[in-house]
């Protein structure tokens, strides 16, 4: 095959689409959750830390309070996420199974697996 009819082939199946639309959604909602947290979590921080600005910290050329404001930014992103989508929705979906009822049986005379509606052992043939 050649390389343009591979290609085609691999557009084709669709989850190049699916990718594509996975991260502009992706993108969209990276957004929302980026505003959330500097709109409504990073004001919360602000009366918890110091005054000043915080992120304007300098120890030298370093711009401390750069990486500290990123990674406090990722750190309350990933908690929003988490509690979002992995508690919140989890919670949604989550649907209680049933116990699972066993298939098989273990004979009381020489202890191997029969199945469960057996009434005698295959292999000792005991009563089950």
């Amino acid at each position: 095959m050649s390389m343009g009819s591979d290609f085609r082939e691999f557009i084709a199946k669709g989850n190049v689409i699916d990718l594509a639309v996975a991260v502009v959604i992706g993108g969209a909602f990276g957004k929302i959750v980026t505003a959330l947290v500097s709109g409504l979590v990073m004001p919360l921080v602000g009366y918890v830390l110091p005054k000043g600005d915080w992120q304007a910290w300098t120890l030298g050329k370093f711009q401390i309070g750069l990486v500290l404001g990123a990674t406090v930014d990722f750190v309350l992103i990933a908690l929003v996420v988490f509690l979002v989508f992995v508690k919140g929705f989890g919670s949604l979906k989550k649907k209680k199974e049933p116990a699972a009822v066993p298939e098989t049986k273990v004979c009381p005379a020489c202890l191997e697996t029969v199945p469960k509606l057996a009434t005698r052992c295959k292999h000792c043939t005991s009563q089950v």
